[in-house]
């Protein structure tokens, strides 16, 4: 069964078809095609049973035939003696597909008792049998136009070709009601991938109420993903007024031990806000754009060894062009360089390519993460305090959450396994490379909407007595030039 909708319509349009000319052809060849044969295959008999009388009657063979030849002649049946140089064959001979021979043959066989043997092998379209005479053995000849309908095959030509024709009408049809179909599911796809599709419903009743309800859903998506952003940047605009103001006091306080820490609190709250925001923000920021991977990996990794990190591009091609949402694909690549770096002593980057797909491999001889943890890992807000030492960092568990969302956007995935050459983590991201790479087929079930979950009230009624609440703008879109690392899981 195909695996398509197309295929799969065409099939059920097709196998009836197929079968009614099956049927047809069948019923055209046994009723009505083998009928007419035997019925003029009779008339040769009738005819047969006036001449043979006549040639057992006359005093020899020769005499016979002479007398005869007018009507023979007549009859378009042509009689003369079996000799020795052309015997008879030993059994009837036909070919096997031919249905009318063989009604033929049994209709020579069945209705004239003088009947020996037939021969339908011959160049000349001829039936061609012999016959027992009290005078010996006779052979006849008659055309085979006289036992067989002329021209059979026009009616089985006929209906496979009308039968094609009509196939290919209704195939061009089909298409077009398909159509629609695609189109709907291009434009849901495209909206899984963050992408806004110019869609409108057409085809089908069924189908555009369908798609009357993409829409709908697309459009209630949305507002809910603008309200989100809108509600995190206000929260974070509240936030950053009292984390200011704290900072100004502890600024002016005398420096000792406990202030210094509480600057340190506040800075890491900062942070974490910075990395809340840059998580559930990232898709509305991304914009997609060629970029030249190997150019965009050498950059970060002399980012990161600017800030001490032992980071090494051990394989990659000269040049590797592709279109990617390179603020997404950057940070991902950060946040996988940056885990390495705080989980292990050193990091190494492969960049392998194809014609189709390009996989980045960032491996590290940290402990790794446990084969039935992986999964978990990529999920938001995970940290894998067992597998990975919370000493080394600080992070809040979104580095690998951040670079599996990367991947599904632009078609591809985030793989974890063990390296095989430093013995901890190899992270990969394998993605589709040309213009499908900044919108391949999702490998999520749909948009992740709880990044951050915050209770309704709060974003309903928030309010704050020192500033007014107001939505700010979301920040320029990042460039795609390296960047220094940012906080990982």
């Amino acid at each position: 069964m195909p695996r398509g909708f197309y295929g799969r319509a065409a099939l059920i349009l097709i196998v009836p078809i197929v079968t009614i000319q099956l049927v047809m052809s069948i019923v055209f060849i046994q009723r009505h095609f083998e009928g007419v044969t035997r019925q003029m295959t009779e008339s040769i008999v009738a005819e047969l049973s006036y001449i043979l009388p006549r040639i057992d009657a006359a005093p020899d063979l020769d005499t016979a035939l002479r007398d005869l030849r007018p009507l023979s002649d007549a009859l378009q049946i042509g009689l003369r003696p079996a000799t020795p140089d052309a015997p008879p064959p030993a059994r009837d001979r036909r070919l096997f597909y031919d249905l009318s021979g063989r009604a033929v043959i049994d209709t020579l066989r069945a209705a004239l008792p003088q009947y020996r043997v037939a021969d339908l092998l011959n160049p000349e379209d001829l039936v061609l049998f012999w016959i027992d005479t009290s005078h010996g053995l006779v052979e006849a000849t008659l055309p085979r136009r006289r036992v067989s309908a002329s021209n059979p095959h026009q009616l089985l030509v006929i209906m496979v070709f009308s039968g094609l024709v009509l196939t290919l009408i209704s195939a061009i049809f089909l298409r077009n009601q398909v159509r629609s179909v695609k189109r709907l599911a291009a434009a849901a796809e495209a909206f899984g991938r963050g992408q806004n599709m110019p869609y409108r419903p057409t085809g089908a009743t069924e189908i555009r109420a369908a798609g009357r309800a993409f829409l709908d859903m697309r459009a209630r998506i949305e507002r809910q993903i603008e309200q989100r952003t809108l509600m995190l940047s206000g929260i974070s605009h509240d936030l950053r007024t009292p984390l200011t103001r704290l900072s100004l006091s502890l600024s002016l306080a005398d420096e000792n031990d406990e202030t210094r820490a509480m600057q340190a609190d506040l800075a890491e709250m900062a942070r974490l806000i910075d990395s809340f925001l840059d998580y559930v923000r990232g898709q509305a920021t991304a914009e997609s754009a060629q970029v030249d991977v190997v150019a965009l990996l050498e950059g970060l990794i002399l980012n990161a060894r600017r800030c001490g990190g032992d980071v090494r591009l051990i394989e990659a091609p000269g040049t590797a062009i592709a279109t990617l949402r390179v603020s997404l694909i950057e940070r991902a690549i950060d946040n996988l360089i940056s885990n390495a770096l705080r989980y292990a002593g050193r990091a190494e980057i492969q960049l392998k390519c194809s014609d189709t797909r390009l996989v980045i491999c960032v491996e590290d001889d940290g402990p790794g993460i446990p084969d039935d943890r992986r999964e978990e890992a990529k999920r938001p807000f995970v940290r894998l305090d067992p597998a990975r030492n919370q000493d080394r960092g600080s992070g809040v568990g979104l580095g690998l959450a951040i670079a599996d969302d990367a991947a599904q956007m632009h078609g591809g995935r985030l793989i974890l396994s063990r390296s095989a050459r430093l013995g901890g983590l190899c992270a990969c991201i394998d993605l589709p490379r040309g213009t499908e790479a900044a919108g391949g087929r999702p490998q999520s079930t749909g948009l992740k909407l709880t990044a951050l979950k915050i209770p309704r009230r709060q974003s309903t009624r928030r309010k704050s007595p020192r500033t007014k609440t107001t939505a700010p703008k979301p920040p320029e879109p990042r460039s795609p030039g390296p960047k220094s690392p940012g906080p990982a899981n």
